[in-house]
């Protein structure tokens, strides 16, 4: 059956993966809270992303950086001076637009990496673009928009006090490379991996949580002498999409998008976007860019530590480039849970909402149930002995085809039902998520054939 983003959204909030934020003050707009559902997943693919891009990559160690850094770091990289959006108003409702998206939409084979405000107000006039929202063709000259959120640290609130909230996370990598390559004797080539949260005050966030101003990113930022045969783009191009595969997104679902010279970053020698086809279009998933040598340069020049790497063979000093697999943690979400979201005919006028979401992130991996009351306090036993070994959930509410019904709809993969039988035989029916089928199966050896499936 077909699905609508305006349904999962629904589902997602009823069942208990997101929630809206500040919802019992009417809610902040674009900001989303993770419920107990999604905060396992969230969890989950964070930590997924961690074991194989740090703990299990012979290349890489971890680091965990300051959210407010000193300023010094943003206008070194840039960000102060350059991390604007050209904002544009029609004059008629007052909507609000960011001048190259709204181009984009409307020609979206426009290269316009290069064009400057002037440039993008001209194309907006002789095109006919209208607004989306009341479609009128009279906009306002375009602005430039700061997208950093900025606050004040200390007693005083001068230009002394001026602090950031990190638009990235990429930047607390750089300023410690030297600590993390010195504390550990790293030799290149070697990366340093990150988790955490960064704020852009977008102009226009939205599309659920696919775009917002509070999002987490998953960042590795891979050091290397650029003089090597190796090419570490396409390594770690090659090791984004085998994660992919991981997470069992499917392969006709997404595509790699190499970046025109013209669109490419101020920084970027080369970057390939891996874009998902969300159910409001093709919308950036991945980012895999060649960072040069920008990040390392700048910062050893603003602050004149350097930040070299010494070969003890050569005796020579390097200056580190840069590949840089970035991906949201959100907008990843956002991919899986289309994906999983299911509605499936069953025949004679029934169907049922599933998660097909995968079993390494699944919030509970078994779910254990009593067939009646009389059964609770047998099937909460098995419980708590599961628990020992599996994310579970006892559930107890309602006839057991409705907890069929409930746990299918949260992507429990399976399902152990205590019933009246089971004191006799000493089995219990285990019942598969995505088949529906049965099978009765031993208390004994519960454990082992659950981790068998796993």
């Amino acid at each position: 059956m077909a699905k609508t983003m305006e349904e999962l959204v629904s589902h997602l909030k009823t069942s208990g993966f997101v929630f809206q934020g500040s919802e019992i003050y009417g809610g902040l707009a674009n900001s989303w809270d993770y419920g107990p559902l999604g905060v396992e997943v969230k969890n989950k693919l964070k930590q997924l992303w961690w074991d194989t891009f740090v703990k299990r990559n012979p290349f890489n160690i971890g680091l965990d950086s300051s959210i407010i850094l000193n300023s010094n770091v943003w206008k070194a990289s840039g960000h102060i001076d350059g991390f604007n959006d050209p904002l544009i108003d029609c004059k008629k409702c007052h909507s609000r637009f960011r001048a190259d998206k709204l181009i984009l939409d409307f020609d979206p084979n426009k290269i316009i990496g290069s064009m400057s405000n002037q440039d993008l107000e001209n194309y907006i006039l002789e095109s006919g673009i209208i607004c989306p929202k009341c479609e009128a063709k009279d906009f306002t000259n375009i602005r430039q928009f700061g997208l950093m959120f900025k606050t004040s640290q200390g007693v005083i609130e001068d230009e002394n006090s001026v602090v950031y909230l990190r638009p990235e996370t990429a930047q607390g990598i750089f300023i410690n490379f030297k600590n993390a390559q010195r504390t550990l004797r790293k030799k290149l080539p070697f990366g340093i991996g990150q988790i955490g949260k960064s704020f852009r005050n977008e102009i226009t966030p939205g599309n659920f949580i696919f775009r917002t101003r509070e999002f987490e990113q998953m960042e590795l930022e891979f050091f290397y002498d650029e003089k090597e045969d190796q090419n570490w783009f396409e390594y770690w191009v090659n090791e984004v999409e085998k994660f992919l595969q991981k997470i069992e997104l499917a392969k006709d679902s997404y595509r790699l998008n190499d970046i025109d010279q013209e669109d490419l970053a101020h920084y970027s020698k080369r970057t390939i976007d891996i874009e998902y086809n969300f159910p409001f279009g093709w919308g950036e998933l991945w980012g895999i860019a060649h960072r040069g040598t920008f990040d390392l340069n700048a910062h050893q020049t603003l602050s004149k530590q350097d930040l070299t790497y010494l070969d003890t063979i050569t005796n020579s000093k390097i200056l580190a480039s840069v590949i840089e697999p970035s991906v949201g943690v959100e907008r990843l979400m956002l991919a899986i849970f289309w994906q999983a979201f299911c509605e499936e005919d069953l025949g004679d006028n029934n169907s049922r909402i599933v998660m097909k979401l995968p079993y390494n992130l699944v919030p509970y991996q078994v779910a254990v149930m009593p067939l009646q009351k009389q059964q609770n306090e047998q099937a909460k036993q098995i419980y708590l002995d599961l628990l020992n070994d599996f994310d579970a959930t006892f559930d107890e509410t309602g006839n057991v085809g409705k907890r069929y019904r409930r746990q299918d709809a949260i992507g429990t993969p399976f399902v152990v039902t205590y019933d009246f039988d089971s004191d006799n035989d000493q089995k219990v029916t285990v019942r598969n998520r995505d088949t529906m089928q049965q099978e009765r199966v031993e208390i004994s050896i519960l454990k082992t054939y659950l981790k068998s499936k796993f």
